[in-house]
């Protein structure tokens, strides 16, 4: 997410450390092999038929998976969690489930955001070759404990999974490869067990319908929403119209430039996301009123355009130019997913113009 947000002390080596990782597993994989079983794989991930089965048949694609989408689901999760972490700075998990967790990305995602801290992680799949990668990925690295001792555990995703209660849950690109049933389930369960609920979804208008549902879902089972949302009422996007997203920067891998043939060392992960907490007296900080940028801020001559969802549950466009002073200074530094106002804004600036 193109937001402002410091990083954690020993976040950038968790990063450096999954990205070697990757670069050493592939190393064992004929690259034209890797790129077939990527192709095949991504045109099961941009599928809508629901599947009862692991998607990842072998070490080949599992390999493949892994070094091709890693990095780009662990900016997505770690993004959607940096949010809630501006919101909430001063909390941090002792336990962490992820579910459909597959090789780790939002278990990498996690431990890049509380590098210090102590939590333990259990990552369940219903796809051994996968965890096998995941528990020998994190086996080997350098950084937080929370990886070396995440606990890898084999188990069906869906209707009658049943979860220890922990702070938090993590559930990201899963939700579209389930049943209806499946999922209700799975969003159920998170919802009874954890204390913070974090959902990630390709940034598609699919994606996005399937937060969407799961976020009526979640409040419903009694959770407040804590980001992207500045509210926990009715969602003001019309379906078919639009879908609410947002960007996380990813550099992009030699596999990645094999498969896509992009010159460009980077890439822009697009992903739909949703993160709720349970009524918490430590939790009640991270339910902000303040409004939040659903676009990319388009720079006039002298003006920013900021698209918000605010606190009273609209979309709203907002003018900021230059006579707003040391405001529109914050706005031309301002990116897509931040909170508008930034908490640190100038309080002389003035108002800023809702046409």
């Amino acid at each position: 997410m193109h937001a402002s947000h410091t990083t954690p002390a020993g976040a950038a080596s968790v990063d450096e450390g999954l990205r070697t990782g990757l670069a050493e597993l592939l190393d064992g994989l004929p690259p034209r092999q890797a790129a077939q079983s990527v192709e095949r794989l991504m045109a099961n991930y941009r599928g809508d038929t629901p599947t009862d089965a692991p998607v990842l048949r072998d070490r080949a694609d599992v390999t493949a998976y892994a070094a091709y989408r890693m990095p780009a689901t662990f900016e997505a999760v770690r993004a959607a969690l940096a949010a809630f972490q501006d919101a909430a700075p001063g909390w941090a998990p002792t336990g962490h489930v992820d579910i459909g967790g597959g090789t780790g990305a939002a278990t990498w995602a996690v431990a890049a955001s509380w590098p210090e801290g102590e939590h333990r992680t259990t990552v369940l799949d219903w796809a051994e070759p996968a965890l096998a990668l995941g528990r020998e990925l994190a086996g080997r690295a350098a950084g937080p404990n929370s990886l070396r001792e995440a606990e890898w555990r084999r188990a069906v995703i869906g209707d009658g999974l049943r979860l220890p209660d922990t702070d938090l849950v993590t559930v990201s690109y899963v939700l579209g490869e389930l049943t209806a049933g499946d999922r209700d389930a799975v969003i159920g369960e998170a919802a009874r067990a954890g204390r913070v609920v974090v959902l990630v979804e390709p940034g598609t208008p699919d994606g996005y319908l399937r937060i969407r549902a799961a976020r009526d879902q979640l409040i419903a089972a009694g959770l407040r929403i804590a980001a992207p949302c500045p509210h926990s009422g009715g969602c003001p996007v019309e379906p078919g119209r639009d879908w609410c997203h947002f960007a996380a920067r990813v550099g992009r891998s030699s596999l990645h430039r094999r498969v896509k043939g992009g010159s460009l060392p980077y890439e822009d992960e697009k992903f739909s996301y949703v993160v709720a907490v349970r009524p918490d007296a430590a939790l009640d900080a991270a339910v902000t009123a303040a409004s939040r940028v659903v676009r990319r801020p388009q720079l006039r001559k002298g003006q920013v355009l900021l698209d918000l969802c605010t606190p009273d549950e609209a979309l709203r466009r907002e003018t900021v130019s230059k006579r707003h002073g040391p405001l529109y200074r914050e706005a031309r530094d301002t990116g897509w997913g931040a909170v508008w106002p930034p908490a640190d804004a100038p309080e002389d600036g003035g108002g800023a113009e809702t046409p």
